[in-house]
């Protein structure tokens, strides 16, 4: 188990409830996938639960098999739609770990050769940029 408690406050759960705006990529009944807002890379897309879960630690394992399904239909898709030549998976546990926000999320990142991936500085990407990418990994879900 995690050590502190899930906090339904955090900003992925005020996405879920529509508390607050997302550019929302695919959504099935288990799993939401949205693109990030300070992205890393064209395409960078975060894919998380509905059900409650802080992290990997506490998370149920049916809710990771939907998410790691949820990852693999997202990355397939970066690799059509977007052109990508390589997708790179990043998800963090606990402060200590790198992660931020505390509702279980993973960052499917599409990689190009010779591009290399981008420093998270904090800077919120380019809205029109951010909406593009969305509408070429939605068309490529099929």
């Amino acid at each position: 188990m995690s050590p502190i408690a899930y906090d339904p406050s955090n900003p992925f759960a005020k996405i879920l409830r529509g508390e607050l705006p997302s550019t929302r990529v695919y959504e099935d009944a288990e799993t939401l996938a949205i693109m990030d807002i300070m992205p890393r890379c064209e395409g960078h897309t975060l894919v998380i639960p509905k059900a409650p879960a802080r992290n990997l630690l506490d998370a149920q394992p049916a809710v990771l098999a939907a998410c790691l399904a949820t990852v693999q239909k997202i990355a397939k898709a970066q690799m059509k739609g977007l052109g990508a030549t390589g997708i790179t998976i990043n998800q963090y546990n606990e402060s200590a770990g790198g992660q931020v926000v505390f509702h279980l999320h993973y960052h499917v990142l599409p990689r190009f050769d010779g591009v290399p991936l981008g420093s998270h500085t904090g800077k919120m990407g380019d809205m029109a940029a951010i909406q593009a990418a969305a509408e070429k990994i939605r068309k490529a879900i099929g």
